[in-house]
């Protein structure tokens, strides 16, 4: 059963744990850092996850990763982009689908948000895979358009749209 609740300082050293894992970190955003240290999971606790709309998920009551959606800001005012990693020993149980489908839905009732974007860089199909089932669709490919691991990979972005 998938839940999502706020962040608290108890959670660091399972944050650290899983997000200390190049497989998470390979295809995230640079601001993911890696390696993943104490510190690190000190100030996103008690920092970094108080920007925008963040939750820690969790996967029969254990900690498994994250999710967050941040609202943007003037003329954009009514979209948000959101972001997901859930640690490697709980790859492939559809958990971040579910944690997605969660947060979606809250961002949509809970805010004036109507669209919702993610981008995923082209070698992550599983991530891809995590944004159609829950009901994104991939509305544009960036080719070259992000430099990570020394190399240029494209990048689709997905989206959905308040019903």
């Amino acid at each position: 059963m998938v839940v999502l609740r706020e962040f608290d300082q108890s959670d660091a050293p399972k944050l650290v744990e899983l997000a200390n894992n190049l497989n998470v970190a390979r295809y995230l955003v640079d601001t993911f850092p890696h390696p993943y240290t104490d510190e690190d999971a000190k100030w996103w606790v008690s920092t970094g996850s108080k920007s925008g709309i963040t939750k820690v998920i969790q996967y029969n009551g254990e900690f498994v990763g994250s999710v967050g959606a941040m609202p943007d800001i003037n003329e954009r005012r009514f979209s948000a982009s959101i972001g997901y990693w859930v640690g490697q020993p709980f790859w492939g149980k559809g958990i971040a689908s579910q944690a997605l489908s969660i947060l979606t839905n809250e961002v949509f009732a809970t805010t004036d948000i109507i669209r919702i974007s993610a981008s995923v860089y082209h070698p992550n199909r599983a991530s891809m895979r995590v944004l159609e089932k829950s009901g994104y669709v991939r509305e544009a490919v960036l080719k070259a358009a992000v430099f990570k691991n020394d190399e240029f990979y494209d990048e689709h972005v997905f989206v959905k749209f308040k019903h």
